[in-house]
Parts: structure tokens; sequence; C-alpha cells
């Protein structure tokens, strides 16, 4: 009962926080299950992206019936990129681990991934003010995909914080278009994960009995999300983002220290 209360807990708030901010709530959900879970870590990959998949559906719809701005041309080629790059993201991910066989290894090189493309996004949240041809921006939307979606599904922290400073500096978007973009990409990079260990599901250490538990607390955290989101300001979104990369470079900082015994 104890573990079930942990996880509602942790991904309500994760996903509400998530789904305000376009960073999907598993930049929280993993780092945070890694420090307090003792569950093994294909499960927790599987429980963050399983969270982060329920909450992008949510917010998703949500956004869509308040004709928010998006131009589904956009989303569909930055989709099309994630599915690919989910699909190789999640053959990285079983690549390594097999290589590694440690489970502590390949945390490690997890982190230390996780920190240096966080401290590259919380550098590049601004607009660059480059301008692109509708060719050239269908080309850098579809790579965007295929590198945001390798990158979410290998680290198994759904990738929001990369794709809102990617989507802020390469297509110059404001902090909640990003997310609302990011959130769109997200669903199909996590979409591509799930299905290919479904075959695999019964092999895995996964407590099938927390499943319910976790949908449900990902449909509330992005419900909550994408509510608080249509009212708050561009600055705020951004902030949040910004609060909370630093709060995730830390955790993960710590994750990693512990790896190595130092602390």
């Amino acid at each position: 009962m104890d573990k079930i209360i942990l996880y509602v807990l942790v991904i309500v708030f994760s996903n509400t926080v998530g789904a305000i901010s376009g960073m999907g709530g598993g930049v929280i959900i993993k780092p945070v299950l890694d420090a307090v879970s003792h569950d093994p870590l294909v499960a927790i990959n599987f429980y963050s992206s399983f969270a982060v998949f329920i909450m992008s559906i949510v917010s998703t719809i949500k956004n869509t019936k308040k004709n928010i701005d998006m131009n589904w041309g956009e989303v569909l080629y930055l989709s099309m990129g994630s599915l690919f790059g989910g699909k190789l993201g999640d053959w990285l991910f079983m690549f390594l681990k097999g290589i590694l066989d440690n489970d502590k290894m390949l945390n490690l090189v997890q982190i230390i991934v996780v920190v240096i493309s966080l401290i590259l996004a919380l550098l590049f949240s601004k607009n660059s003010g480059w301008k692109f041809s509708k060719r050239t921006s269908t080309i850098l939307f579809l790579l965007s995909g295929v590198f945001l979606g390798t990158l979410s599904t290998f680290l198994g922290i759904g990738g929001g914080p990369i794709n809102v400073a990617l989507l802020i500096f390469v297509f110059n978007f404001d902090a909640k278009k990003a997310a609302i973009y990011s959130i769109a990409s997200i669903f199909f990079s996590q979409f591509m994960k799930l299905s290919s260990l479904v075959p695999v599901l019964h092999k895995l250490p996964i407590d099938l009995h927390l499943l319910p538990f976790i949908m449900v607390s990902a449909i509330v955290g992005g419900y909550l999300g994408s509510t608080i989101s249509a009212k708050a300001s561009n600055k705020f979104v951004l902030n949040l983002y910004k609060v909370v990369v630093v709060f995730v470079i830390g955790l993960n900082i710590y994750n990693g220290l512990i790896i190595l015994n130092i602390i």
C-alpha cells in the first residue's frame, strides 16, 4: 500500500508539472523513483513511460478541444520523427543493457546523458531568431522528432525538457506553444516504446497491479496540468520549466553520486 501511495503522489505531481511546462513528467518521475523506489531500472523506465504516455493523451485531447494554435502539419512531421526515434531509443536502451549487463552502470550512463542534455536545454531555452523556408522547416521538424524521440525513450524521461528547449531555440516558439508541441510528440515516441514492450511484458519485472493506479494518477496529472497551462502566462510556463530543470539536474547528480558510492 505504501508503494502505491508513493507512485500515485509522484506521478500526479510530476505529470501536473509536466503537462504545464511540456516536460511530460518523466523527467521528474524517473530520477525520483530511482532515489526512493527499490524497483529494477527496466520497471521504473516502463512505469515512467506508461505514465507519460497516458498524460500526453489527456493533455493533447484537452488542448485540441480548446482550439489552441497548432499547425497539425508541423506536429505530424515532428511526431513521425518521434515514432522512428522512439523505436531507435528503445533499441539503444536494450542494446546497452545487454552490453553493460549491470543496472547501476546503465543508470549512470542515463544520468550523465540527462544532466548534459538538461544543462544544454537550460542554456538554449531562448529564441535564436533563425528563419527557414517551409521545406527546410519540414525537414527540421522531422529530424528534430527523430532526435527527441530517440533521446526521450532511451532515457525513459519522456524527453520534455529537451523538446521544449529545441522548439524554442530552433523554431522560435513561445514557451506555451513549445509545451503543447512537446506533449504531442511525446505521445508518439512513448507509444512506439510501449508497443514494442507489449509482446515481452510478461518477461519483465513489472508489477501489473500498479498499472491501474499509475493510469488514474497520470490522467489526473494530465488534466490538472493542461487546465493550469491554459490559464498561465508564457512567463510563468518558462520560469516553471527552468526551476524544474535545475531541480532535476540536482536530483540526477545526487543519484549519480549514490551509484558511485561518493555519498
